[in-house]
């Protein structure tokens, strides 16, 4: 019996121990990691580490270059700028180690100068350090090749200066500052072996937002992408308050962090395919043609070369080569265009001119001018209208008076302007009975020199 327990107990024994190790087998490094970061068992860790070759891939970040880090789906590498500034940066160490995670440092040389502990705080932390300039200039797009080589060189030996001169803490990333890329930086920094970095998405930390705001633009930017480099800036109060939100959103939201380093003699690259390095590498179902480059001719001597003679070709009738030969050319001559001919100004037509007649008015018994009319003529037109038969006699007196005077009526004023004006009114005298003619009473002798005197002449 004593026999049949142990047997059972050596059973359950291999059980359990084959279950640990099944299980050792499928833990994913992060989670190996994080069980490891002291004081905090559910920290979001460091998946792995990443080991790039500078010269193989000069210039990474999708904002601003087409190829970006060999990162899996909802792999994200960290960065931050402008350091160190101990107020900010202490904290933002503090943060990181809280959670095992390792970032990417571009520090400024400047900065480095005056905080020369910062730098090493933060290759004590195992993080890894790259260049970000002297003095952060945001016009490295426009310097020369003589300026941009002394802020890169600068920056580099003030970092370096911090670290004891301990080249190989120092690894050879650098990032434009403000991201201002150009030819001349670029060809610069490719030739001394250092890879330059821009990014993926950044969390505009740098502008006068909200720490809440940091925080969704960097989740929200993360998401669209579902990989890649952040851009921050650990020299800024709102990425201290933000940065603790973004790491448990990660975890929570099943992303790793990615640590990068330099390759070395000792340390080979990590080994990847091509497609690895593009954000969104082309499937092998679409065919793509890639033109091969055309590569950089060398003339080694500018000499103009002989112009061919007829004698080098192979032409069957040699006698009409030779002739052609020696044949004189006549002088070329020179094509005169015809000129234009300047001709006089074309004959306008013109209209004939109207006739006199053609503005005269005829002068009928029948046409009365209503300038003529006064308003005593009308109110009396209206009396007579009134009356029966008095309208047809007051016509007809009216038609035989402009008759007589027809110049006279069409220039004259009004009579009862021109009585009102020389104070002797115009008397009308009252309709008499129905056969009888309206009479206009004359003005007096005063009253018609005046008229006559203003009267406008024909």
């Amino acid at each position: 019996m004593i026999t049949d327990v142990l047997v059972m107990i050596r059973k359950r024994s291999r059980t359990v121990i084959g279950a640990a190790l099944l299980g050792c087998c499928f833990m994913t490094p992060q989670a190996a990691l994080a069980a490891d970061c002291p004081g905090n068992p559910n920290a979001l860790g460091t998946s792995r580490t990443l080991v790039v070759d500078p010269t193989a891939h000069p210039r990474i970040g999708t904002m601003q270059y087409p190829e970006t880090l060999p990162l899996a789906d909802h792999e994200v590498v960290l960065t931050f700028d402008d350091g160190p500034l101990p107020k900010y940066s202490n904290q933002v160490l503090a943060i990181l180690a809280s959670q095992c995670v390792k970032a990417t440092f571009f520090t400024i040389g400047s900065q480095a100068r005056f905080n020369p502990e910062g730098v090493r705080k933060l290759i004590a932390a195992g993080h890894t350090v790259g260049t970000h300039s002297q003095n952060h200039p945001l016009t490295m797009n426009k310097m020369p090749l003589e300026k941009v080589r002394q802020e890169v060189d600068d920056g580099i030996a003030s970092t370096l200066a911090a670290l004891n001169g301990d080249k190989s803490k120092l690894a050879p990333f650098f990032r434009i500052p403000g991201l201002m890329r150009a030819e001349i930086p670029e060809a610069y920094l490719a030739s001394q072996g250092i890879q330059v970095w821009s990014a993926d998405f950044p969390a505009d930390d740098w502008r006068h937002i909200s720490p809440q705001r940091v925080y969704d633009l960097a989740i929200q930017r993360i998401e669209a992408k579902h990989k890649g480099i952040l851009l921050l800036h650990d020299i800024q109060p709102r990425t201290v308050a933000a940065l603790p939100r973004i790491l448990n959103t990660l975890k929570e939201r099943g992303y790793r962090i990615v640590h990068v380093v330099p390759a070395t003699a000792d340390r080979p690259a990590t080994p990847t395919e091509p497609q690895q390095w593009f954000m969104r590498p082309p499937t092998e179902t679409i065919a793509i043609t890639r033109w091969p480059k055309i590569p950089n001719f060398v003339f080694t001597a500018t000499r103009t070369l002989p112009a061919p003679v007829f004698a080098d070709m192979d032409w069957r009738d040699a006698d009409i080569l030779d002739h052609a030969q020696r044949a004189r050319v006549g002088a070329s001559v020179r094509t005169l265009w015809p000129q234009p001919q300047l001709t006089g100004p074309a004959p306008i037509a013109t209209l004939p001119i109207p006739a006199a007649d053609v503005f005269r008015i005829p002068e009928a018994l029948d046409v009365t001018l209503l300038a003529a009319r006064s308003a005593a003529d009308r109110r009396l037109a209206q009396r007579a209208a009134a009356v029966p038969g008095v309208g047809a006699s007051r016509a007809q007196t009216m038609s035989a008076r402009q008759a007589k005077q027809p110049k006279q009526a069409a220039h004259q004023l009004p009579a009862a302007a021109h009585g009102r004006l020389h104070g002797a009114p115009l008397r009308v005298a009252p309709p008499a009975a129905s056969n009888a003619s309206v009479h206009v009473a004359k003005r007096t002798p005063r009253a018609e020199a005046s008229a006559a005197g203003k009267r406008v002449p024909d």
